[in-house]
């Protein structure tokens, strides 16, 4: 059984004062107990809940095998990267899955063209029974290659759709694009579309009869008895990632109508099924594969570890065993390398860029002061929670704010050769500001709250080239647009999840994009941008580790400074 991280103890690398050697101190109650068991070598530091291990291959040998089971929490990250490098060998990987596919044939009721891999989604999709996770990453079609699979298999419809808000009137188009209309005798009408509803109000009443229910997450729970009633065959959870907790309303919503007796297909799609750690798989397979990882309690006890915040995360020993279980029974993944050999890479460079530190940290000052007055007068835990969330959420806002007028040079520079850009950013207000400071280049915006007509438009706008910029919120513009048209991609400000990044990348990397796509992360020196980062790595690890064979990088330093010189090579030629 797993073991907790929280109160177990610290791994650090130190100097000891004593034997003026470099070595490995260890605190905790816990972890001394262990290890003064385990490592011969080891002597009791200055304080009573403290070893130290002279560095070595075999003491960091010893200390990896223990950390496999019992993981510490690592204070000298970079020190043991590179001692773990240099001296300990991990145990091969499990092979990888190799897929069985065929290009399957879609059925009459399908009117688009399939591309090769496409058509073997569409052979694991029957051979999965329609109980599958579609992982393949975003921009490959899976959108397409769900619509052939209902066209294809038996006795599917009427079909739920469950997605963000915001994709709504893509899949309704998608549907009339691809999906010609089957009568009642069972004769394919070539000249008419597949019905199709979108459910826009949670109250409720009857719906009509169609062929296809389209309805967002947020909604589901209110309308749960409407939809019982329809006698559902198919469900399909776009960005199924929208599940990944088992306590939200619409998980439950979700599972209530993923057991019904009239449901026989349950498909999730997402390219992103991991937001922040592995654990968040469980729910998600759940409701596709019932008891395929067995209860929650059961996969953690296996998989997992719980770290000091109490959060699973996956054992990193444990990582290619899960990824196989799930390529086994469950998931495709197929990365845009794999399949679409004529697409360009892509390329993240993190750069960092001076800030106005004097305003942060007077911000800051403000900022922690009004905490520990709310801590002071709060009464229960969650007043405790929400304040401290509210401080974190201003630092971030803060720390936007003080970069700006550094992000604003940057996109200027990269403007100035004429080049389409994408600019995310975070809070309304940096969105605002940059609008405003980048006004000349006449932008374009996407942003929460806009409608679906206008949201459309500024999109067309850019991809027809009538504006070279596209200022974008992180979360509003990171699903269901494409954005070909640039192969800039800026992140002004950061998000927590990885996720949520590569999601804003493949707006731009996807199908028709014809040029390498370079992602900039700025980073704001001195600011919390730094510990977001080093987070970001953090979690892409784990995620990359469950979800590919090889791992996505964050950097890749000589080609993205490449670009940048030549950039700013232009700019002093004019």
């Amino acid at each position: 059984m797993a073991t907790s991280m929280e109160n177990f103890g610290t791994l650090e690398y130190v100097l000891d004062k004593y034997s003026k050697i470099w070595s490995w101190k260890i605190t905790g109650q816990r972890a001394v107990s262990m290890i003064s068991r385990l490592v011969p070598e080891a002597w009791y530091g200055e304080n009573i809940d403290e070893v130290i291990i002279p560095d070595s291959v075999e003491s960091v040998k010893q200390i990896k095998l223990i950390m496999d089971r019992y993981p510490l929490e690592i204070l000298s990250k970079s020190a043991w990267q590179r001692k773990i490098v240099k001296t300990y060998t991990p145990k091969p990987a499990l092979p990888p899955i190799k897929y069985n596919l065929h290009r399957a044939k879609a059925g009459e009721q399908f009117r688009g063209k399939l591309l090769n891999f496409q058509k073997e989604g569409l052979d694991f999709l029957l051979k999965s029974s329609g109980n599958a996770l579609l992982a393949d990453e975003m921009g490959l079609g899976k959108t397409v290659q769900t619509l052939s699979y209902v066209a294809t298999e038996k006795q599917t419809f009427p079909v739920l759709v469950v997605a963000p808000l915001v994709t709504l009137n893509n899949w309704e188009r998608e549907i009339s694009k691809f999906m010609k209309k089957k009568s009642r005798n069972g004769r394919i009408i070539e000249s008419e579309s597949s019905t199709s509803t979108i459910i826009r109000t949670g109250k409720s009443k009857d719906l009509p009869i169609t062929d296809f229910y389209i309805i967002n997450y947020e909604l589901l729970y209110k309308r749960l008895s409407d939809l019982s009633k329809l006698n559902i065959r198919t469900i399909v959870c776009d960005e199924v990632h929208n599940l990944r907790s088992k306590t939200t309303q619409k998980y439950k919503a979700v599972k209530k109508l993923a057991a019904l007796p009239s449901l026989s297909y349950r498909i999730g799609l997402s390219g992103t099924p991991i937001f922040n750690r592995g654990s968040e798989i469980w729910p998600i397979v759940d409701i596709l594969r019932p008891g395929l990882l067995g209860s929650f309690k059961e996969f953690c006890e296996y998989f997992c570890y719980v770290n000091e915040k109490g959060k699973a995360i996956v054992l990193e020993n444990k990582r290619a065993s899960l990824r196989n279980e799930l390529q086994k029974h469950v998931m495709l993944r197929r990365k845009k390398s794999d399949v679409l050999k004529e697409l360009k890479d892509k390329v993240r460079y993190k750069e960092v860029i001076d800030a106005d530190t004097d305003y942060y940290f007077g911000e800051l000052g403000k900022i922690w002061t009004k905490l520990e007055e709310e801590q002071k007068n709060a009464e229960t835990a969650f007043d405790k929670s929400a304040s401290y969330q509210r401080a974190i959420q201003s630092e971030r806002q803060i720390a936007g704010v003080a970069k700006l007028p550094h992000v604003i040079n940057f996109v200027k520079n990269i403007m100035e050769i004429e080049e389409s850009v994408v600019v995310f950013c975070h809070h309304k207000v940096i969105h605002k500001l940059l609008h405003d400071s980048l006004e000349e280049f006449s932008p374009v915006s996407i942003i929460g709250g806009q409608s679906d007509k206008f949201r459309q438009e500024q999109i067309d706008k850019f991809q027809r080239g009538e504006s070279k910029l596209m200022i974008a919120g992180l979360r509003a513009g990171n699903v269901g647009i494409n954005l070909t048209r640039a192969k800039y991609v800026i992140f002004a400000e950061l998000d927590w999840s990885p996720a949520i990044h590569r999601q804003a990348e493949d707006r731009l990397h996807r199908i028709g994009q014809k040029n390498t796509v370079f992602a900039y992360y700025l980073i704001g020196n001195g600011t919390l941008d730094d510990h977001v980062a080093n987070i970001l790595v953090d979690k892409s690890y784990e995620i990359d580790s469950i979800m590919d064979e090889t791992a996505d990088t964050y950097e890749n330093k000589d080609k993205a400074e490449l670009i940048l010189a030549q950039i700013h090579d232009k700019i002093r030629s004019k």
